[in-house]
Protein backbone atom coordinates (compact mmCIF):
# COMPACT_ATOMS: atom_id res chain seq x y z
CA UNK A 1 0.00 0.00 0.00
CA UNK A 2 3.06 2.33 -0.07
CA UNK A 3 2.33 3.51 3.52
CA UNK A 4 5.98 3.79 4.53
CA UNK A 5 7.80 4.21 1.23
CA UNK A 6 6.91 7.68 0.02
CA UNK A 7 4.98 10.84 0.70
CA UNK A 8 4.23 13.79 -1.54
CA UNK A 9 1.53 16.18 -2.76
CA UNK A 10 -1.45 14.78 -4.61
CA UNK A 11 -1.75 15.76 -8.25
CA UNK A 12 -3.33 14.53 -11.44
CA UNK A 13 -1.25 12.61 -13.92
CA UNK A 14 -0.04 14.62 -16.89
CA UNK A 15 -1.66 14.33 -20.31
CA UNK A 16 1.13 12.05 -21.51
CA UNK A 17 0.96 9.84 -18.42
CA UNK A 18 -2.81 9.34 -18.69
CA UNK A 19 -2.66 8.15 -22.28
CA UNK A 20 0.44 6.00 -21.81
CA UNK A 21 -1.01 4.41 -18.67
CA UNK A 22 -4.17 3.38 -20.52
CA UNK A 23 -2.14 1.93 -23.38
CA UNK A 24 0.20 0.07 -21.03
CA UNK A 25 -2.59 -1.43 -18.90
CA UNK A 26 -4.41 -2.58 -22.01
CA UNK A 27 -1.33 -4.23 -23.50
CA UNK A 28 -1.43 -2.00 -26.59
CA UNK A 29 1.59 0.19 -25.81
CA UNK A 30 4.41 -0.10 -28.34
CA UNK A 31 7.62 0.55 -26.42
CA UNK A 32 9.88 1.02 -29.43
CA UNK A 33 12.32 3.87 -28.88
CA UNK A 34 13.17 6.53 -31.45
CA UNK A 35 11.89 7.04 -34.95
CA UNK A 36 9.67 9.64 -36.62
CA UNK A 37 6.66 11.29 -35.03
CA UNK A 38 3.28 9.55 -35.14
CA UNK A 39 -0.31 10.71 -35.60
CA UNK A 40 -2.75 9.18 -33.08
CA UNK A 41 -6.53 9.61 -32.99
CA UNK A 42 -7.93 13.13 -33.09
CA UNK A 43 -11.30 14.61 -34.20
CA UNK A 44 -11.92 14.48 -37.94
CA UNK A 45 -11.40 17.74 -39.77
CA UNK A 46 -9.44 19.51 -37.04
CA UNK A 47 -6.49 20.30 -39.27
CA UNK A 48 -8.84 21.26 -42.09
CA UNK A 49 -10.45 23.95 -39.96
CA UNK A 50 -7.16 25.30 -38.62
CA UNK A 51 -4.97 25.08 -41.70
CA UNK A 52 -7.06 25.09 -44.86
CA UNK A 53 -7.72 21.40 -45.57
CA UNK A 54 -4.21 19.87 -45.46
CA UNK A 55 -5.50 16.48 -44.25
CA UNK A 56 -4.43 14.61 -41.12
CA UNK A 57 -2.34 11.50 -41.92
CA UNK A 58 -3.52 9.37 -39.00
CA UNK A 59 -1.17 6.56 -38.11
CA UNK A 60 -2.07 2.88 -38.22
CA UNK A 61 -0.84 0.22 -35.90
CA UNK A 62 1.74 -0.21 -34.52
CA UNK A 63 2.53 3.52 -34.76
CA UNK A 64 -0.94 4.32 -33.45
CA UNK A 65 0.09 2.97 -30.04
CA UNK A 66 3.47 4.64 -29.61
CA UNK A 67 4.13 6.60 -26.41
CA UNK A 68 2.69 10.12 -26.36
CA UNK A 69 6.25 11.47 -26.44
CA UNK A 70 6.26 10.67 -30.18
CA UNK A 71 2.98 12.42 -31.05
CA UNK A 72 3.37 14.95 -33.86
CA UNK A 73 2.68 18.44 -32.53
CA UNK A 74 1.43 21.27 -34.72
CA UNK A 75 1.22 24.52 -32.79
CA UNK A 76 -1.68 25.87 -34.85
CA UNK A 77 -3.69 22.69 -34.17
CA UNK A 78 -2.24 20.88 -31.13
CA UNK A 79 -3.53 17.44 -30.05
CA UNK A 80 -6.82 18.26 -28.28
CA UNK A 81 -6.61 15.35 -25.83
CA UNK A 82 -3.28 16.66 -24.56
CA UNK A 83 -4.41 20.28 -24.41
CA UNK A 84 -7.47 19.29 -22.38
CA UNK A 85 -5.13 17.99 -19.69
CA UNK A 86 -2.99 21.13 -19.53
CA UNK A 87 -0.15 20.18 -21.85
CA UNK A 88 1.81 23.31 -22.78
CA UNK A 89 0.93 24.75 -26.20
CA UNK A 90 4.65 25.14 -27.05
CA UNK A 91 4.25 28.71 -28.28
CA UNK A 92 6.49 29.90 -25.45
CA UNK A 93 8.79 28.24 -22.92
CA UNK A 94 6.87 26.89 -19.91
CA UNK A 95 8.73 26.27 -16.68
CA UNK A 96 5.80 24.62 -14.90
CA UNK A 97 2.47 23.38 -16.22
CA UNK A 98 -0.74 24.48 -14.61
CA UNK A 99 -3.06 21.75 -13.32
CA UNK A 100 -6.78 22.30 -13.72
CA UNK A 101 -9.87 20.22 -13.11
CA UNK A 102 -12.68 20.67 -15.62
CA UNK A 103 -15.75 18.75 -16.85
CA UNK A 104 -14.09 18.53 -20.28
CA UNK A 105 -11.36 16.34 -18.79
CA UNK A 106 -13.93 13.85 -17.50
CA UNK A 107 -15.64 13.82 -20.91
CA UNK A 108 -12.29 13.19 -22.61
CA UNK A 109 -11.41 10.27 -20.34
CA UNK A 110 -14.82 8.71 -20.90
CA UNK A 111 -15.06 9.27 -24.67
CA UNK A 112 -11.60 9.65 -26.21
CA UNK A 113 -11.32 6.82 -28.77
CA UNK A 114 -7.83 5.96 -27.51
CA UNK A 115 -9.08 5.50 -23.94
CA UNK A 116 -12.20 3.59 -25.01
CA UNK A 117 -10.10 1.31 -27.21
CA UNK A 118 -7.63 0.77 -24.37
CA UNK A 119 -10.55 -0.11 -22.10
CA UNK A 120 -11.73 -2.67 -24.68
CA UNK A 121 -8.36 -4.41 -24.67
CA UNK A 122 -8.12 -4.18 -20.88
CA UNK A 123 -11.57 -5.79 -20.80
CA UNK A 124 -10.24 -8.57 -23.02
CA UNK A 125 -7.37 -9.09 -20.59
CA UNK A 126 -9.89 -9.19 -17.73
CA UNK A 127 -11.79 -12.03 -19.37
CA UNK A 128 -8.65 -14.00 -20.20
CA UNK A 129 -6.40 -13.31 -17.22
CA UNK A 130 -8.58 -11.92 -14.44
CA UNK A 131 -9.99 -15.08 -12.93
CA UNK A 132 -13.15 -17.20 -13.06
CA UNK A 133 -15.70 -14.71 -11.69
CA UNK A 134 -16.69 -11.20 -12.64
CA UNK A 135 -15.74 -9.93 -9.19
CA UNK A 136 -12.26 -11.44 -9.58
CA UNK A 137 -11.88 -9.97 -13.05
CA UNK A 138 -12.87 -6.48 -11.93
CA UNK A 139 -10.54 -6.65 -8.92
CA UNK A 140 -7.70 -7.85 -11.15
CA UNK A 141 -8.17 -4.94 -13.56
CA UNK A 142 -8.28 -2.48 -10.67
CA UNK A 143 -4.99 -3.86 -9.37
CA UNK A 144 -3.38 -3.54 -12.81
CA UNK A 145 -4.43 0.09 -13.27
CA UNK A 146 -4.35 1.49 -9.73
CA UNK A 147 -1.34 -0.62 -8.56
CA UNK A 148 -3.15 -1.42 -5.33
CA UNK A 149 -5.82 -3.88 -4.31
CA UNK A 150 -9.41 -2.66 -4.39
CA UNK A 151 -11.16 -2.20 -1.05
CA UNK A 152 -14.14 -4.40 -0.23
CA UNK A 153 -16.48 -1.51 -1.02
CA UNK A 154 -14.78 -0.89 -4.37
CA UNK A 155 -14.90 -4.59 -5.22
CA UNK A 156 -18.62 -4.74 -4.46
CA UNK A 157 -19.40 -1.65 -6.56
CA UNK A 158 -17.36 -2.89 -9.52
CA UNK A 159 -18.92 -6.36 -9.35
CA UNK A 160 -22.42 -4.86 -9.28
CA UNK A 161 -21.55 -2.58 -12.20
CA UNK A 162 -20.21 -5.57 -14.14
CA UNK A 163 -23.46 -7.50 -13.62
CA UNK A 164 -25.58 -4.50 -14.61
CA UNK A 165 -23.55 -3.85 -17.78
CA UNK A 166 -23.65 -7.53 -18.75
CA UNK A 167 -27.45 -7.53 -18.41
CA UNK A 168 -27.72 -4.34 -20.47
CA UNK A 169 -25.48 -5.47 -23.33
CA UNK A 170 -27.09 -8.91 -23.42
CA UNK A 171 -30.42 -7.21 -24.07
CA UNK A 172 -29.00 -4.66 -26.53
CA UNK A 173 -26.64 -6.28 -29.02
CA UNK A 174 -26.39 -3.11 -31.12
CA UNK A 175 -25.07 -1.13 -28.15
CA UNK A 176 -22.41 -3.77 -27.56
CA UNK A 177 -21.46 -3.75 -31.24
CA UNK A 178 -21.18 0.05 -31.25
CA UNK A 179 -18.92 0.11 -28.18
CA UNK A 180 -16.66 -2.66 -29.49
CA UNK A 181 -16.27 -0.88 -32.85
CA UNK A 182 -14.33 2.05 -31.32
CA UNK A 183 -10.68 2.01 -32.40
CA UNK A 184 -8.67 0.20 -35.05
CA UNK A 185 -7.55 -2.74 -32.92
CA UNK A 186 -9.32 -6.07 -33.29
CA UNK A 187 -10.12 -8.01 -30.13
CA UNK A 188 -10.53 -11.77 -29.88
CA UNK A 189 -13.55 -12.76 -31.99
CA UNK A 190 -14.06 -15.84 -29.81
CA UNK A 191 -15.20 -13.71 -26.87
CA UNK A 192 -18.93 -13.08 -26.46
CA UNK A 193 -19.68 -9.47 -27.50
CA UNK A 194 -21.99 -8.81 -24.53
CA UNK A 195 -19.39 -10.05 -22.04
CA UNK A 196 -16.58 -8.10 -23.69
CA UNK A 197 -18.68 -4.93 -23.85
CA UNK A 198 -19.52 -5.27 -20.16
CA UNK A 199 -15.86 -5.80 -19.30
CA UNK A 200 -14.99 -2.76 -21.44
CA UNK A 201 -17.41 -0.59 -19.47
CA UNK A 202 -15.92 -1.76 -16.18
CA UNK A 203 -12.38 -1.18 -17.48
CA UNK A 204 -13.34 2.32 -18.64
CA UNK A 205 -14.75 3.03 -15.18
CA UNK A 206 -11.48 1.94 -13.59
CA UNK A 207 -9.44 4.10 -15.96
CA UNK A 208 -11.57 7.05 -14.78
CA UNK A 209 -11.24 6.19 -11.08
CA UNK A 210 -9.45 8.62 -8.78
CA UNK A 211 -6.80 5.99 -8.09
CA UNK A 212 -5.97 5.85 -11.80
CA UNK A 213 -6.06 9.59 -12.48
CA UNK A 214 -4.33 10.98 -9.39
CA UNK A 215 -0.86 10.50 -7.96
CA UNK A 216 -1.03 10.29 -4.17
Amino acid sequence: QNDLLARGPSRRLTAEMLRDQALFASGLLVEKQGGPSVYPYQPDGLWDEAMGRPGYPRSRRPDLYRRTLYTFWKRTAPPPASVAFDAADRSVCTARRQSTSTPLQALALLNDPQVVEAARFLGQRMLKEGGPTRADQAAWAFRVVATRAATEKERAILARLYDEEATFFTSDAKAAEKLLAVGDGKTDAALKPAELAAATSVALTILNHDAAVMRR
